[in-house]
């Protein structure tokens, strides 16, 4: 069949939604929510430069102001999770006949979409990854799979997802599209409760340590013991994953170090707790944990983790405080 999705809308414009916006824009047309009015003056009168990976200068049209876009066919959720309900509620109302794909990690964002409007939904799980030089300019560095496939709280027809995924391939984008994406959700989940857990709490990039369990104090056991907590509850709700997330973390690693050298790449929370802003552990290790109670799953390591990522969220409130050493004796 000829692909229905003519006319896409990027939901954010940070670097995955920039990615993903810079690669369509050879297939479609392609506008962008911003949040910020001079991001869209830059992408209107500069183009969207994707380099690295690829190398493209695309024409799309860009605004802060939701009601300023064109109407769609198919929009594309970007944001972080915690930027999903301003995103989509720019949109509420609009182009009921419309397709709505969600990409963000962890899990719920689907049902916050759902919120705002009665279009179908796609469910997407991304591993790209970039650099954001500016506004404009934006360097490719993963160019790893989008898994996507029918939101399983709708009645989306498995051709949309694959009209989507088609979409992906034909700009030059790697995807996969499965018919039931909760697997592939609960990879992904798990994996990033370990990863960006530790890495929020360490402020440590995902490097080999994160694999590394030679000696007793190697932080890849942590990261192997809270991958085996969050299996343990996919077990328990009955989810057989799409791939093993402990085999997720080591090859990620390694591909780092086979392919850019020394290239570390900064999980989300770790560049949100570096910026002291809200991280996802919420929709993350959060989910995960709430799923753990809900099918009577202990996981120590991963409520401790959602603790103190919580704390340390909670520390940047407080007024600043001198501390003291002791004197020396």
């Amino acid at each position: 069949m000829s692909n229905p999705f003519e006319r896409v809308c990027v939901v954010g414009a940070g670097t995955i939604g920039s990615l993903i916006a810079g690669h369509l824009a050879g297939q479609a047309e392609v506008s962008v929510l911003t949040r910020r009015d001079e991001h869209a003056a830059a992408l209107n009168e500069n183009g969207l430069r994707i380099l690295g990976k690829s190398d493209l200068l695309a024409t799309v049209t860009a605004s802060a102001d939701p009601s300023q876009l064109p109407d769609f066919d198919l929009a594309i959720v970007a944001t972080k999770t915690t930027g999903v309900e301003a995103g989509i509620a720019g949109l509420a109302g609009r182009c009921p006949e419309a397709v709505v794909m969600t990409i963000q990690n962890g899990l719920g964002s689907e049902e916050v979409v759902r919120r705002h409007g009665e279009w179908r939904i796609i469910s997407g799980v991304t591993f790209i990854s970039g650099i954001r030089h500016s506004d404009a300019v934006i360097e490719y560095e993963l160019d790893t799979e989008t898994w996507m496939g029918p939101y399983a709280g709708t009645e989306t027809p498995f051709e949309l997802a694959q009209g989507a995924g088609e979409l992906f391939v034909a700009s030059g984008l790697n995807a996969e599209v499965l018919p039931d994406l909760l697997p592939a959700q609960w990879s992904k989940l798990i994996f990033n409760a370990a990863v960006n857990g530790a890495a929020a709490l360490t402020e440590l990039p995902h490097v080999a340590l994160f694999a590394k369990r030679d000696v007793p104090t190697d932080l890849g056991h942590l990261v192997y013991d809270l991958i085996a907590e969050g299996k343990a509850v996919a077990a328990a709700a009955g989810v057989e994953l799409h791939d093993d997330p402990w085999e997720m973390n080591r090859l990620a690693v390694t591909r780092g170090e086979s392919d850019e050298g020394d290239y570390a790449h900064p999980p989300s929370m770790l560049e949100d707790v570096l910026a002291h802003r809200a991280t996802e552990v919420d929709a993350i290790t959060g989910a995960l944990v709430r799923e753990a109670e809900r099918v009577g799953v202990p996981v120590p390591l991963n409520t401790a983790v959602y603790r103190l990522i919580k704390a340390k969220e909670e520390s940047w409130t407080l007024p600043a405080r001198r501390i003291q050493a002791p004197p020396s004796r």
